[in-house]
């Protein structure tokens, strides 16, 4: 350990009873406490994504072991290692690969995870900018990457953009619309269109329009392609109005992980569905990925969408973004913004509007 490395630091813990309720309590822990891996990481950011929220709150099965840390997202610095990849003094960032649900995640100032996890932090990114980005921005990009490589370039259409108002969906209209696509957001908040315009979206268009389930197995083909964050009708309602050839990046349940269709869409019109796994992208590729949003996401974008609170504020930012309350992304500091330990949990004011 160096003389930098604390000797305890502050994690939120969530426990479980012997009911299976959940109990998230502000702890203070030695690496001691921490679980296996061969890389020990000082947390500076981390940020809050739908899933974090369900994790927080305990309103979905997002935690799989207890007692664990959540937050799917970390960036920091390496102060151990064993691994001959990464040595102290190396600025990293880790999304997906199960941290915050399966292995002990990002809010905490001490974080030990396995070295084929981390991802340098690419030249040109600060540790706050990569969190604002984070599984978001991440997710985003391997959408746009997908429909690329399917060949649905800017030419052939309109692309739609569902929960746009989201953090996926914030930065898809962003990144695809840098791209030369021309954009059509789909949101449940149309008071925000003119913030989802200065985005990049050429239309902003309500989530009722495709919000229910399609009247006929295929609609008119209004879209080229999509990114979905939404799931369900909004689902069927996209691949049932997809033209020819076109293709849809599905990453995202918010309004429901079952998809009533039809094959029509799929033989007739040889539409594709394309998944888009954030979680566990093979490592190569999620490099390229990052690579790619250094040029895609730059800080005037980033200013945009997303904005920085301390991490003890993050009860209260778990209930808003469950509700809807918080557009765009959140970025959580970690090493300056924990709480006083034995404070109760929830029991902080947010510092200021939740609006982005």
């Amino acid at each position: 350990m160096t003389e930098s490395t604390p000797t305890t630091f502050t994690a939120l813990l969530v426990t479980r009873d012997e009911t299976g309720e959940q109990h998230p309590a502000w702890r203070r822990l030695t690496r001691d406490d921490l679980p296996p891996g061969d890389v020990l990481v000082r947390v500076a950011y981390s940020s809050l994504n739908y899933k974090d929220g369900l994790a927080v709150t305990g309103r979905g099965a997002i935690l799989r072991s207890f007692p664990i840390v959540p937050g799917v997202d970390l960036a920091g610095t390496v102060v151990e290692s064993d691994s001959g990849d990464f040595a102290p003094g190396d600025v990293v960032l880790v999304t997906g690969w199960g941290i915050g649900e399966n292995h002990w995640g990002g809010y905490s100032q001490m974080a030990r995870v396995r070295s084929e996890w981390l991802v340098p932090l690419p030249e040109g990114l600060s540790l706050d900018s990569a969190m604002a980005i984070g599984t978001a921005g991440f997710t985003a990009m391997l959408a746009l990457m997908a429909l690329e490589e399917h060949g649905v370039t800017p030419d052939k259409g309109d692309i739609a953009v569902t929960g746009a108002s989201g953090g996926v969906g914030s930065f898809a209209v962003a990144l695809l619309s840098r791209a030369g696509y021309r954009v059509v957001a789909s949101t449940g908040r149309t008071e925000r269109a003119d913030e989802l315009n200065a985005l990049g979206a050429a239309e902003v268009i309500s989530r009722d329009e495709l919000g229910g389930p399609p009247e006929r197995p295929m609609l008119r083909e209004r879209w080229a392609g999509a990114v979905d964050t939404v799931g369900g009708d909004t689902l069927a309602s996209l691949v049932a109005g997809t033209g020819r050839h076109g293709a849809i990046a599905a990453c995202g349940l918010a309004g429901g992980y079952s998809l009533v269709t039809t094959v029509y869409p799929f033989i007739l019109r040889g539409v594709s569905l394309l998944g888009i796994d954030s979680n566990m992208c093979p490592n190569e590729r999620r490099r390229l990925a990052w690579q790619r949003l250094v040029d895609s996401a730059p800080p005037e974008l980033l200013d945009r969408i997303a904005r920085v609170e301390p991490l003890r504020d993050v009860f209260l930012l778990a209930e808003a973004i469950l509700a809807g309350r918080v557009p765009g992304r959140i970025v959580l500091d970690v090493e300056h913004g924990a709480p006083e330990i034995d404070a109760p949990a929830g029991d902080y004011a947010v510092s200021g509007p939740l609006d982005v």
